[in-house]
């Protein structure tokens, strides 16, 4: 229930007192103005946990432009919802908000205020009767001066820095400013004085919660199917038009995706892309999707931007990004980060986002891509300045954001420590791949070179072959495949299992050589029109994709080379990494693959 929905009566409301179970000191109300802001409300939520004394309620102000996706949020919070009609006259001891607008200065009670970013950076107008969110003139455009005086000829102020957010009538309306660094103080000295007794400074929950992830990068790695050897490249955008996402500028995703796929080898990187909630549920999820099917066709993972994108950040080898707050996340925990668009017009000059922004290293739309994350990734030292202006407490937040609030309620902090909630381990989410691959192999004895990508690169002087998975979207391409895959469990009804597929598969198209029936993590069963049935296992270390191994084999075979009745070894070199792979004729294909399910 958000704005303009029916009022509740429990536990607040008319009478409430007559129907709830227990009594409480204080109210504290969650003020959601968006996903985005909602996150890092979650964020701190943990801190009132466990305490009888405090009861959470939420509203939404409905003030955002990107209302979808908060019916999500808030049927997920499970906690009482107040529409913001009953929210603004209903008795709260401390409200908190992780953005402005939206009438907040009307709430009884207390207010604080934390960002729902990397600091306050951004410029943004305070559009007339509006929350934050709403496009407002552009820099030099007539738009609200100091104080909040309109007409006046200036660039926009700072999103939640400057005299237009913070004050009403001259005065300021927050009772705590959260901040995470003295520069933000700093800057706020210069634009607003007025507001400095509000600010406190109490670190960075959403950081914190990554530092203290950080031992499982692993983990989040493996979350996302990423094998040894391999580089995760995460794509990032902020919401506006000028970023890497954004039609603005010069516009580069219509060329980058398709390029990076087709440069980039399938077994040496994989992508993932994180984009800003306001992307995410203001086009919809699903015609984020529908934009994205070739690239996700191509092994691009879409991250929830809400629950799991720090996840694919601590996992990532390095970031393709922006001028958001995401890339100077990623600065911070000490990731290479590569830009695509700058958008410094949209940054206040003085933080230290903007000279991040301004020394970064810039894509080369015209270069090649392989040779520029290559290089960022080899030639990368973290510079010092971004994890020393996330926070001057890192580690800190939770203890000193629990004081904070606690002294607005008046109450006594619980006595057990302030602890924030780990960051959860994403589902696992393998590669799905349904887009044809150019292979390109080197067999020289037992030994065979494998890599794969969308297309050659010019001048490749391999040996390449076509491989078509059989979900592809073209089925006109299966009857061009010189290598047709398909990944199941081996005793999947529906087709039959690896040895009648693999038949099927043969018989179906006369032009492929190998059928590949991937059934676990380092296994497949494969049939050659020459060879007959075999089973590939990867050896102690080996992790590579078993398609891979099928590309070697295929290769292998096709220098005319026959299995031996014991079967053999191939050194199969894929992804940057060696692998040994077991090639055996299978007799009994279905006691075999029983033992190497998914």
């Amino acid at each position: 229930m958000g704005a303009g929905g029916r009022e509740i009566r429990v536990p607040v409301g008319a009478g409430a007192a007559r129907w709830t179970s227990r009594s409480v000191e204080r109210r504290v109300l969650l003020v959601v103005h968006n996903v985005t802001s909602a996150g890092r409300l979650l964020d701190v939520l943990p801190l009132f946990h466990d305490d009888l004394r405090v009861q959470i309620l939420v509203s939404n102000t409905g003030s955002s432009p990107f209302q979808a996706g908060i019916g999500e949020v808030l049927h997920a919070l499970d906690l009482p919802v107040l529409p913001w009609e009953q929210a603004v006259r209903e008795p709260v001891d401390l409200a908190l908000s992780a953005s402005f607008g939206g009438g907040l200065d009307a709430l009884p009670g207390r207010l604080s205020v934390l960002s729902h970013g990397v600091g306050y950076t951004k410029r943004l107008a305070r559009p007339g009767g509006s929350g934050p969110g709403e496009r407002a003139p552009g820099p030099g455009e007539r738009a609200p001066g100091p104080g909040g005086r309109p007409g006046v000829h200036s660039p926009e102020p700072i999103f939640g820095l400057s005299p237009d957010w913070l004050l009403v009538d001259g005065k300021p309306y927050v009772d705590g400013l959260v901040l995470s660094h003295p520069e933000q103080r700093e800057r706020l000295a210069r634009v607003c004085p007025e507001a400095l007794d509000a600010a406190v400074l109490a670190g960075d929950p959403c950081y914190d919660r990554m530092l203290a992830a950080r031992p499982y990068r692993e983990r989040f790695r493996r979350a996302l199917g990423v094998r040894r050897g391999q580089r995760l490249l995460v794509l990032n955008s902020t919401w506006n038009p000028e970023g890497l996402f954004g039609s603005g500028g010069t516009d580069l995703l219509p060329t980058l995706l398709p390029r990076l796929a087709a440069e980039l080898p399938a077994d040496s990187y994989r992508l993932a892309a994180v984009l800003h909630p306001n992307i995410w549920y203001g086009h919809g999820p699903g015609q984020i999707r529908a934009w994205l099917d070739r690239a996700r066709r191509s092994g691009l993972a879409l991250i929830d931007p809400v629950r799991h994108w720090r996840q694919a950040l601590l996992a990532a080898d390095a970031v393709l990004g922006d001028f958001g707050a995401v890339s100077y996340y990623a600065a911070a925990l000490g990731l290479p980060v590569l830009l695509a668009a700058r958008g410094t017009e949209r940054l206040d000059p003085e933080a230290p986002l903007a000279r991040f922004v301004a020394g970064a290293r810039r894509l080369d739309p015209e270069g090649a891509l392989i040779r520029q994350v290559d290089d960022l990734i080899a030639g990368h030292r973290a510079p010092p300045e971004p994890a020393a202006f996330v926070t001057s407490a890192p580690g800190r937040a939770a203890a000193l954001l629990r004081t904070h609030f606690y002294t607005l309620l008046d109450l006594p902090e619980p006595p057990w420590p302030a602890l924030l909630e780990p960051l959860p381990l994403p589902p696992y989410e393998p590669v799905h791949r349904t887009a044809p691959l150019r292979v390109r192999t080197l067999a020289r004895g037992r030994r065979v070179r494998v890599e794969r990508s969308a297309d050659v690169p010019y001048g490749a002087q391999e040996e390449t072959h076509l491989c078509v998975y059989e979900e592809t979207r073209d089925p006109g391409e299966l009857d061009l495949a010189d290598v047709i895959v398909r990944e199941g469990l081996p005793d999947d009804p529906r087709t039959g299992g690896p040895a009648r597929w693999t038949a099927d598969i043969l018989r179906a198209h006369p032009h492929c050589a190998l059928a590949v029936y991937v059934d676990g993590a380092h296994s497949c069963t494969v049939r050659s029109r020459h060879a007959g049935l075999l089973r590939l296992t990867a050896g102690p270390g080996a992790d590579a994709d078993p398609a891979a191994y099928a590309g070697a084999v295929h290769a292998w075979l096709g220098g005319g080379r026959r299995v031996p009745p014991r079967g053999m070894s191939l050194r199969v070199e894929a992804g940057g990494g060696e692998h040994v792979v077991r090639v055996a004729r299978a007799g009994d294909v279905s006691r075999e693959t029983s033992m190497h399910r998914p």
